[in-house]
């Protein structure tokens, strides 16, 4: 499967398309999580409910994610591998987005739950054939070392954006002055994200070009072989975990990523239930301050500030650096929300936002370097199919993490039927809230303290690889 390029030195034109794609890539699941807050508070949907349409869809994505990156590494085409898929996805991902929310409240609750379920496959499925070949992008777009986590730093950087401004949807949905309810502004909402973030996610189709492939030797994509091509998507599986450094990859997203979202979305209810007593006009933009400011932290400090911290004391230690200083964000957030002082919270923010911040930037580069590792070892060029795997454990966790966040409400008694909550509902709220994604980070932390792929050793294997080619 090699098609390797070297190509070190990426130019800032090509960067910004592909983090223009990464605004797209990111905005879809940012505006999901403000949006599903309607499903509950407007729609009635029981915490039962939101666990099912949260993990069943995310379930689906992740089987087809790998069939995705093997049909993307496998592609003989004069675009090269992965320009085509993206462009497709794109469309089907913004099209089906808009159906997904054409939800109405004089329809039944049953009727709104199936109909949002069932269209929402056809939006995971739109996101699987445009993320996939896309990451895959990234990771092809050089061989240095620090120039993967320069690429990877812009993307973030430009991603980042879409958490941002998905949080002044919150406003602007619950504005009566803007719409006369919550569903009626989603409806319409959709149709804007759709279609502008579906061009974003065209963008790096048009303008990062590839390589034709049409004269490697790749499997040829029939139906049968792509069917029969399941037993060497498991053999890939095999293959990719057997990568030490990859599976430590692949596991500690797993437990900061998920832990994380399992509780993002009780931002809204804590801000709400707790520090507004339920009053969701007197809590104002405080929920979109919250994602909006973190957001902004993100962008102009974390992201900068690790991908410096890389530089100088390695990929690991800036992953396990920004992960201690969230822990510390977390644990703040406990004694900063305060009822009648809803402005403490911000001075968690900065502390907070390393965590997610700091995780993709460090994350993507470093799996690049597995990539080098895994072609070292295998003779094979995978990038579809490391990208589709790692992908996997972070959409199979998001839809566990939405599971568990349906089941959480209703463990700690919440009722969305009420304006005023219990309180053991809001104490266990804000427990589940800074406990659960501390407990994450801090597995993610062990599993990654003995993580070997250096800069040294990144460069020797680069240096060989380098060599096997003039052979």
């Amino acid at each position: 499967m090699s098609n390797y390029k070297t190509s070190s030195k990426v130019p800032l034109n090509q960067k910004i398309a592909f983090g223009v794609g990464m605004l797209a890539n990111q905005m879809f699941p940012a505006v999901i999580g403000i949006f599903i807050v309607v499903l509950v508070k407007d729609l009635g949907f029981p915490g039962w409910m939101w666990g099912v349409i949260s993990l069943v869809p995310r379930i689906f994505d992740a089987i087809t994610d790998p069939i995705m990156g093997y049909i993307s590494d496998n592609t003989k085409s004069r675009w090269g591998r992965r320009r085509q898929y993206v462009f497709i996805g794109a469309i089907v991902m913004g099209i089906s987005f808009i159906i997904m929310w054409q939800l109405f409240r004089e329809n039944s609750l049953d009727y709104n739950f199936w109909y949002f379920l069932l269209t929402s496959f056809a939006f995971y499925l739109g996101l699987t054939i445009f993320s996939v070949p896309y990451v895959a992008m990234g990771y092809e777009m050089s061989d240095d070392f620090h120039e993967r986590t320069s690429i990877m730093a812009v993307a973030q950087w430009i991603g980042q954006w879409a958490w941002v401004l998905a949080p002044w949807f919150w406003v602007i949905m619950y504005d009566p002055e803007w719409y006369e309810t919550a569903d009626v502004a989603v409806r319409e909402l959709a149709v804007w994200v759709g279609v502008i973030f579906a061009i974003c996610a065209m963008i790096p189709a048009i303008f990062i070009k590839s390589k034709s492939t049409i004269n490697q030797n790749y499997a040829p994509l029939t139906l049968k072989n792509i069917g029969g091509s399941l037993k060497e998507i498991g053999n890939n599986f095999v293959e990719a975990f057997k990568s030490k450094p990859f599976k430590k990859l692949c596991f500690a997203t797993f437990f900061v990523f998920n832990a994380f979202n399992t509780v993002a979305s009780f931002t809204f209810f804590i801000i709400v239930y707790y520090l507004f007593k339920g009053d969701a006009a007197a809590a104002g933009i405080w929920p979109t301050l919250f994602g909006s400011i973190g957001a902004l932290v993100t962008t102009f400090l974390v992201i900068p500030i690790v991908a410096k911290m890389s530089k100088m004391l390695g990929k690991k230690q800036a992953f396990m650096v920004s992960q201690g200083i969230s822990v510390v964000g977390y644990i703040m957030l406990w004694f900063l929300f305060i009822p009648g002082k809803p402005y403490m919270f911000l001075f968690a923010l900065p502390f907070f936002s390393f965590g997610i911040g700091g995780l993709f930037t460090l994350m993507m580069s470093m799996t690049a370097d597995v990539i080098d590792l895994d072609e070292l070892n295998t003779g094979k060029r995978r990038e579809g199919v490391f990208g589709a795997i790692y992908w996997w454990m972070v959409k199979f966790g998001f839809g566990i993490a939405g599971g568990l966040s349906g089941a959480i409400l209703s463990v700690v008694g919440f009722d969305s039927a009420v304006n005023v909550q219990a309180e053991g509902a809001i104490i266990g709220l804000r427990l589940f809230f800074s406990g659960f994604p501390i407990v994450g980070t801090l597995i993610a932390m062990y599993i990654m303290r003995n993580y070997d792929l250096t800069e040294k050793r990144s460069g020797e294997i680069r240096m060989a690889l380098d060599k096997r080619k003039e052979a």
